[in-house]
């Protein structure tokens, strides 16, 4: 998969939900790709504060001709990515890259993930770093963010939801705000269910469809996404294992700011 290859087109998605204060962060650092050959479709979750003018103004002020911005009333992270990729799809996108509002993708993102596509992946999972750009999130709060990812993959290796002979692979985790798929994969799996959060994790979901029904689904550690330690920070390692292991935590608020 070549830059500027005729047959493939690259659309990287967003879900966003009350993120005024914070998305610029994440707008930049997709604006300062070294590789800019992409789209960018940002869905809105019926957001109750200023997230869309914010993204509105951005888009209009640096004249970002392949960004737009479409709306999903129904709450749920699930539902918000779905149409966010959907809407790429039906706009010419052949292969998907998904992150969050609060998150920072490394400035080689892009192009790690076109070699990622390359070398033959078509689920790709990135890896996460906790986001040091925030001052009000200490380096033992970040550890307790990596923590929680890394017991959370391996817990998932063993989880009997994703044990059975329908799988042709074993199980990889794949963070929702750090993967990306190939449009024909995505829709022969199904898509991320137009769930809640509280309700399934649909990054799990989806890795599962794919794993009926393929073997071309690798981690890529070197595609890189530096990632809010908000949930971390105001659970606690414990809590957040708990969120991560089936919800057996299932605070009130998920919705974090």
């Amino acid at each position: 998969m070549r830059r500027g290859d005729p047959h493939w087109r690259l659309a990287v998605v967003i879900p966003a939900f009350n993120e005024a204060a914070g998305i610029t962060a994440t707008l930049k650092a997709l604006a300062q790709q070294d590789d800019l050959d992409f789209d960018v479709v940002i869905c809105d979750n019926n957001s109750t504060d200023a997230t869309v003018a914010v993204i509105e103004y951005f888009i209009a002020e640096r004249q970002l001709t392949r960004w737009r911005v479409v709306s999903e009333k129904q709450k749920g992270t699930g539902a918000a990515a779905d149409t966010a990729i959907r809407a790429a799809i039906a706009a010419g996108a052949t292969h998907i890259a998904r992150t969050d509002a609060d998150c920072l993708p490394a400035r080689n993102w892009v192009r790690l993930i076109r070699a990622a596509f390359s070398s033959g992946s078509e689920l790709i999972a990135g890896k996460l770093i906790a986001r040091t750009d925030d001052r009000s999130v200490s380096p033992l709060q970040q550890r307790v963010l990596a923590a929680a990812v890394a017991i959370a993959g391996a817990f998932g290796r063993f989880r009997p939801g994703n044990q059975g002979p329908d799988y042709l692979g074993p199980y990889m985790m794949s963070a929702g705000c750090n993967m990306a798929i190939t449009s024909e994969l995505y829709e022969n799996a199904g898509g991320f269910p137009r769930t809640a959060i509280e309700d399934v994790h649909e990054d799990r979901a989806l890795v599962n469809a794919v794993r009926k029904i393929s073997w071309r689904y690798r981690a890529h550690p070197e595609v890189i996404v530096f990632a809010s330690a908000r949930r971390a920070d105001a659970w606690g390692l414990l809590r957040t294992l708990g969120w991560y292991a089936d919800h057996r935590y299932r605070p009130d608020e998920v919705d974090i700011r």
